[in-house]
């Protein structure tokens, strides 16, 4: 979508089954993805949330506010999937949550009460162990664990694919962004373990208001991206 201002050109906003899916419709017109193929989503769900979207714009369109209809466009238009499984694998390999700070300081203490846990769940969920690095210098993972993660991302369909590249983005994590999309996850607490270390600077150097909208809105975009994978598998 371009990011010049776009009058709001529709008046009514509906969802219609259409070709073993939904589509949105604007003025009974099905919606195309940015390349041009009808944007046709597996739920009815997931077409409704999309509906929102275009039924809380104005009378201008806000670019900003079409997030799911971003990820709806990616996972429709992308071909090359074995690509997009590449792009995530790097996270895993840099995982913020296998990154800790020196054993002697204080921040390596809420490290471990805090992304330990998350690392464990982590590794009986998929059957792998990750290694846990202190200091900033690099240690690979194990080639087994990075071979049982692509398995894992292989069998993603594209939908929850476009989620987790977002998710793994925004965390710098892809252990994160793959519990993110787990059935019943506490997206609050994700979010909060992989911006640990913001969180950290702030409460010893004290907040700067610019610095947390900025971290507020990359939540509410973690846990849409979160919700669009949920809604993506609804039934």
């Amino acid at each position: 979508m371009e990011n010049a201002a776009v009058k709001r050109f529709y008046k009514d906003v509906s969802v219609a089954p259409d070709d073993g899916g939904w589509r949105v419709l604007l003025d009974v017109r099905g919606i195309k993805t940015a390349a041009g193929a009808p944007q046709i989503v597996p739920t009815l769900a997931l077409a409704e949330a999309l509906a929102q979207e275009w039924s809380a714009q104005g009378e201008t369109l806000d670019p900003a506010a079409f997030l799911l209809r971003d990820l709806a466009d990616f996972a429709i238009d992308t071909e090359a999937v074995e690509d997009v499984v590449h792009s995530l694998l790097p996270y895993a390999e840099t995982d913020t949550l296998c990154y800790r700070a020196d054993p002697d300081e204080p921040l390596h203490r809420r490290q471990l009460e805090v992304w330990e846990p998350v690392l464990k769940r982590a590794e009986a969920r998929l059957g792998v162990q990750f290694t846990r690095v202190s200091g900033i210098v690099h240690k690979p993972q194990p080639p087994a664990t990075l071979a049982r993660l692509a398995l894992e991302l292989q069998a993603k369909d594209p939908f929850a694919l476009a989620a987790l590249r977002m998710l793994s983005s925004l965390a710098a994590s892809l252990i994160v962004a793959l519990l993110a999309i787990e059935p019943g996850a506490n997206i609050r607490a994700l979010w909060d373990a992989a911006s640990l270390e913001e969180e950290w600077q702030a409460e010893l150097w004290g907040r700067e208001w610019e610095a947390e909208e900025r971290r507020a809105r990359r939540f509410e975009a973690f846990a849409l991206a979160a919700r669009f994978a949920t809604l993506s598998q609804a039934g």
